[in-house]
């Protein structure tokens, strides 16, 4: 059988891989859509690797972006944004890849999507599953995004050029609340929890109440069965209360995620690594797509930083210096994130990040 190719480019964005399209090239149906990002990433795949495919068998590297024409008076573009389920035939639009919207304006710029000058660009980003606008902001020579850097980020290895993320008016982009439940914490089956949508809906839990530390191995919490399937339901029950789903059945698998909060430790990261308990106001241990994250989800420490601003929150309580005017540094099990948040009057108005980004590869994607 012949294969039919479909221009694209495979971006890595922070922590995070993606294949790139244009809108252009793929069909207008979200089904049709759907079943070549399926296909290309090698989904689904009962080993869990995805070796027909281009994802890499986790969640953080099996996503798509769309890249489109703006539909938004305050934007350059649009950016679509889909995460696809490794070992299930499914892929979520109901949230953002905050990592790989660090490459959108790359991709933009490159693409000629986008005219800019050399030095500093800003490329205005519409995002289309949050309905947010997003500045990226970053170097440009000679028409193009500058790759080389000296700025580093935490489970990426080597440097590049810096790009700054600014998420405006991130609250309620999922379920349209700061606070969808209405409560800044609540019990759910016994568990005191804090449900907030701020650029992604997290669902924030003690990891204490699960008698973890909080700097546990992500290995280490995927191979407790009972734990995996007690946070699965809590996850979906908070699901419910936000409004995501009629039932824990109908809650999605991307959002809301769950996640273990706790205060400062000294821990190990993935690379060997150690660091102090001086070197974050936060630990967290966040869950994706039913699998523990080995960094954690960028629109989700945008929302704990976000949710560590709101006194009387499960966040707030855990981290050592919640009203800090600067940063949130967020410890995950990569190394430590820091994050932007302002909160004022009970509005999230905006959240700041800094990632990396580089174009891997061009060309075209093969589909049977």
């Amino acid at each position: 059988m012949s294969q039919r190719f479909i221009p694209a480019v495979f971006m890595r964005g922070g922590s995070s891989k993606g294949v790139f399209f244009h809108a252009r090239d793929l069909p207008e149906s979200r089904e049709e859509q759907a079943a070549i990002f399926l296909r290309v990433l090698g989904s689904p795949d009962p080993n869990g690797r995805q070796l027909d495919g281009m994802g890499g068998g986790i969640s953080s590297l099996s996503k798509a972006v769309i890249i489109g024409p703006p539909t938004h008076p305050e934007a350059d573009l649009d950016y679509t944004f889909a995460q696809v389920s490794v070992d299930r035939p499914v892929v979520d639009w109901g949230a953002n890849c905050g990592n790989l919207s660090s490459a959108v304006g790359p991709f933009a710029v490159d693409e000629g999507l986008v005219r800019v000058a050399d030095g500093e660009a800003l490329v205005r980003i519409h995002q289309v599953n949050t309905r947010r606008i997003i500045h990226a902001r970053f170097p440009v020579q000679d028409g193009r995004a500058v790759v080389a850097g000296d700025f580093t980020i935490a489970g990426v290895s080597g440097s590049g050029a810096r790009i700054r993320l600014d998420f405006l008016h991130p609250g309620g982009a999922t379920t349209g609340r700061l606070l969808p439940s209405g409560a800044v914490a609540e019990e759910i089956e016994g568990v005191r929890m804090t449900l907030v949508d701020a650029a992604n809906a997290v669902a924030f839990a003690d990891a204490r109440d699960f008698g973890l530390s909080g700097a546990e191995a992500p290995e280490a919490i995927e191979a407790n069965t009972a734990l995996m399937a007690r946070l699965d339901r809590l996850r979906r029950l908070a699901g419910m209360r936000m409004g995501l789903g009629a039932t824990p059945e109908a809650v999605g698998l991307a959002n809301p995620k769950i996640a273990l909060v706790a205060p400062p430790r000294e821990f190990r990261a993935l690379d060997g690594t150690a660091l102090d308990a001086a070197s974050h106001e936060i630990t967290v241990r966040m869950l994706s797509m039913e699998r523990v994250h080995r960094a954690v989800p960028l629109t989700g420490g945008l929302c704990l930083g976000v949710a560590c601003r709101l006194p009387g929150s499960v966040p707030h309580a855990a981290a050592s210096r919640p009203a800090r005017e600067e940063e949130i540094r967020v410890a995950n099990p990569s190394g430590v994130l820091s994050v932007g948040a302002e909160v004022a009057e009970g509005e999230a108005r905006s959240g700041v990040v800094f990632r990396t980004a580089r174009r891997l590869m061009q060309g075209a994607v093969a589909l049977p």
